[in-house]
């Protein structure tokens, strides 16, 4: 398995939070560009540490701005949407691509897996019951290197500083 940490989009503009909202239909505006560019640097982030990132960088936002940035972001495609179960939601802004995620069962914390077979779908299905499949998404579970490693109780997240840390 490959992990990779950069950004499926590849063009100049493509990389632009300015030139990505205006290319989605959305108004470029302060919290907006504030939450893409953090997130660019900050993949698989809670809400809750986007609002904390975005009200050091702009001063007062309220938490819910934040999350009306990111479900404009998400449903507009410029923001995806991670959800694994038992941790908070995590966004990322790698969007272009089928990549998949590797989560820690113990602290959360969220790493990106390129998708082995190339274009998604990257994996069939042994039945589409007539769906039209288009992407497959897969989580793989386990325990971080500083968990695995870990000598504490496994509900113990104590070696991080946050839940989610990149």
């Amino acid at each position: 398995m490959t992990l990779s940490t950069t950004n499926g989009n590849h063009s100049a503009s493509a990389d632009d939070p300015r030139e990505r909202l205006r290319a989605a239909g959305l108004r470029v505006t302060k919290p907006r560009l504030a939450v893409l560019r953090w997130l660019a640097g900050h993949p698989h982030a809670t809400a809750d540490q986007v609002a904390t990132a975005v009200r050091g960088r702009l001063g007062s936002v309220s938490t819910q701005a934040v999350y009306d940035v990111l479900n404009a972001c998400g449903n507009a495609g410029l923001l995806r949407r991670i959800e694994p179960a038992g941790h908070p939601a995590r966004f990322e802004t790698r969007t272009a691509d089928n990549h998949h995620h590797l989560v820690c069962r113990v602290c959360g914390r969220t790493e990106d897996v390129d998708c082995v077979y190339g274009s998604a779908p990257c994996l069939t299905p042994s039945s589409t019951a007539g769906y039209d499949v288009d992407e497959a998404e897969v989580v793989f579970w386990g325990l971080c290197p500083d968990c695995r490693s870990s000598a504490t109780a496994p509900g113990d997240r104590s070696h991080h500083h946050e839940e989610g840390r990149s």
